[in-house]
């Protein structure tokens, strides 16, 4: 396999302590037949966090990385197989710990983010409140800004339809869980759906009208920071 030490590193290559960290959760062949892999798995991962720390296209990895093909290849696969999952999983109980609290969360913060797509084929709607042709981010964090769950759907399903899609992915994985704060868009009928179906709470933080411009809202500004 190539070695890392070949090309000049870049600002998103892991660190040894990192990779160390991730390396567990990379599935390992179940075979040894078939033609020897030219890249490490290592290297896959720096040129996957490339792109989505540069925003850069598929095609446009540099030339120094393995092919994008390659590149896409692991991640199509690794997002399949739930290795991403495992390893955010993994990361975000590390980090909890770290910070004292609980391993699993009690309480979580839900919202959405839409945004425009490009040409490549997919899902995607119009979302008439931001104006926005392409997809919407539905993520559940917890208290710090940790990822709990995220699903992408159409920009042009309600915020309520969508935040069944994601509370529903997140049932059963989450045994603390007791409390979830949203915005006002989530307000009506969603929050007897959330306390029937899931069993927990759905809090609405409400911004003040009194209040002109931009308000830092409890805990709502939690999950602007993790979409920022």
């Amino acid at each position: 396999m190539k070695e890392q030490t070949k090309r000049e590193p870049y600002q998103t290559d892991l660190s040894d302590d990192e990779w160390h960290r991730i390396e567990p959760y990379i599935p390992k062949p179940k075979t040894k037949r078939g033609r020897k892999r030219e890249h490490s798995y290592r290297e896959i991962l720096n040129a996957i966090f490339y792109l989505l720390r540069s925003g850069c296209h598929w095609r446009m990895l540099p030339h120094d990385f393995p092919k994008w093909k390659t590149v896409y290849h692991y991640f199509r696969l690794w997002r399949l197989n739930g290795t991403w999952e495992r390893i955010n999983a993994s990361l975000r109980t590390e980090l909890r710990t770290t910070e004292d609290r609980n391993p699993e969360p009690s309480a979580a913060v839900l919202d959405s983010q839409s945004v425009k797509t490009t040409e490549t084929p997919g899902i995607r709607g119009y979302d008439a409140g931001k104006k926005v042709n392409g997809r919407k981010r539905h993520i559940l964090v917890d208290t710090l800004g940790l990822l709990l769950t995220v699903v992408v759907h159409a920009a042009n399903i309600q915020d309520r339809d969508g935040a069944m899609l994601v509370l529903g992915k997140a049932k059963g994985k989450f045994p603390r869980l007791q409390l979830i704060w949203a915005d006002g868009g989530y307000a009506g009928k969603l929050i007897d759906w959330v306390k029937q179906f899931c069993g927990w709470m759905l809090e609405i933080v409400k911004r003040n009208d009194d209040i002109k411009g931009f308000q830092v809202l409890p805990h709502r500004w939690v999950v602007e920071r993790t979409f920022g």
